[in-house]
């Protein structure tokens, strides 16, 4: 719950940022920046050997916050209770392999751990390390530890390592380890390990169907929603196929195997191939209804006369076709993205798409006039095929994935 000042007014967010000696702490600094300037208190802990990597003097300009990481530093406020005490979160990024196996074992012999031991608020520890000591026994073993104790332990992103070496251990972008933070400040239990192993595919972003080599037929979706929805999937355990379409320029999220496609066409044959094998099918992507006849191999001219009409032809219903071919078990999550019109509302439309399309979950979207396409929030309705219906409320987009993710378990 957030802190409150003795005037009744609501404090801001307080997080403990801890940083581990790495070589990704120097993007702590984004992080940091990312997460004062959206109105959190933060209180940044290095480690003795983050500040080998990153100045404390850089740290305390950007948080407005002394920098300390031992135990005898402020001793009358007792900053080694006092700092996890009063957190709302603890982040720690990067997490080295080191720092999880102190965590994960009790150990305190400086103030970020000893801070980990008192923090009795949602924790979140993000990894950075080789994929082979990501991929060690022992790290492994801690890592589910924690993680059974209740700790939010994040996917690392697969990349570029230190060196030539690329792999899995890679810090997430600070973007996505900022938006994870903000989830669980509003919902801490918005990250359980619930779909561990489960294979699931995503659908995201907007089809673009050629007119010619310049111009397409297309739509404003951006692919944050879908991307958030791969994101928290991949959090809480999930094996995510995300197949794009047209998106704004996103890091693929940690922990996520990323498809990319173009047209209706390209995206119905990718969705298949990868539904054979997933137990939830999240048909999210803005998927174009129409798409021209034929493309000019050439673009086409504006000349001096008007331009001839444009014929178009139905693409598929990928998500119809999916319900008709859903394996026993197989659960299949369709978007409708609705303005509603004279006669109908939005949500009176949604129930009837999901009785014509007959998957078991619809999310029902607003859209239009700034709501749910290229902005970072959404909100919308939940409709299940045994007639249930749940609001959700006005919120970011991983808090409607997450709302998703928690009605695709209960089904």
């Amino acid at each position: 719950m957030t802190q409150q000042h003795d005037t009744g007014a609501p404090a801001r967010p307080r997080v403990v940022l801890g940083v581990g000696g790495g070589i990704a702490a120097y993007k702590a600094c984004e992080v940091l920046r990312r997460l004062t300037e959206s109105g959190h208190e933060v209180r940044v802990v290095p480690t003795d050997g983050a500040l080998k990597f990153v100045g404390a003097a850089t740290f305390e300009a950007l948080s407005g916050q002394p920098v300390h990481t031992d135990v005898f530093s402020d001793v009358p406020e007792v900053p080694h209770v006092r700092l996890g005490q009063s957190a709302d979160l603890v982040v720690v990024a990067p997490a080295t392999a080191n720092l999880i196996a102190k965590a994960a074992h009790g150990l305190a012999d400086d103030l970020l751990t000893n801070t980990l031991l008192t923090a009795r608020c949602p924790v979140l520890l993000v990894p950075a390390m080789h994929t082979e000591m990501w991929e060690h026994p022992a790290t492994r073993d801690n890592v589910a530890l924690l993680r059974r104790r209740g700790v939010v332990v994040a996917e690392p992103a697969s990349g570029r390592l230190t060196g030539a070496d690329t792999g899995k251990g890679r810090l997430p972008e600070p973007s996505e380890i900022v938006g994870l933070a903000r989830l669980l400040l509003a919902d801490r239990a918005a990250l359980p390990r619930d779909l561990e192993g489960v294979p699931v595919v995503i659908s995201a972003g907007g089809t673009r169907e050629p007119l010619d080599p310049v111009r397409f037929l297309g739509n404003r979706s951006s692919g944050r929603q879908g991307w958030a929805l791969a994101g928290v999937a991949a959090q809480r355990g999930a094996h995510v196929t995300l197949v794009a379409a047209h998106t704004a320029d996103l890091p693929t999220p940690a922990g996520v195997d990323l498809v990319r496609v173009g047209t209706a066409l390209e995206l119905r044959d990718a969705v298949h191939a990868a539904a054979e094998h997933a137990r939830v099918v999240v048909m999210s992507a803005a998927v174009a209804d129409f798409r021209p006849v034929a493309t000019a191999e050439h673009k086409i001219k504006k000349g001096d006369r008007d331009p001839d009409p444009v014929a178009l032809t139905r693409n598929p219903d990928v998500l119809a076709e999916l319900v008709a071919r859903r394996r026993d078990g197989q659960l299949i999550v369709g978007f409708a993205a609705e303005t509603g019109d004279a006669e109908t509302g939005v949500l009176e439309h949604g129930r009837a798409k999901l009785k014509r399309k007959g998957c078991d979950l619809l999310v029902v979207n607003a859209v239009g006039d700034g709501r749910a396409f290229e902005v970072e929030d959404n909100a919308g309705w939940l409709l299940s095929a045994d007639g249930g219906e749940v609001a959700v409320p006005h919120g970011s987009k991983a808090q409607l994935a997450t709302a998703v993710w928690d009605a695709i378990g209960k089904l």
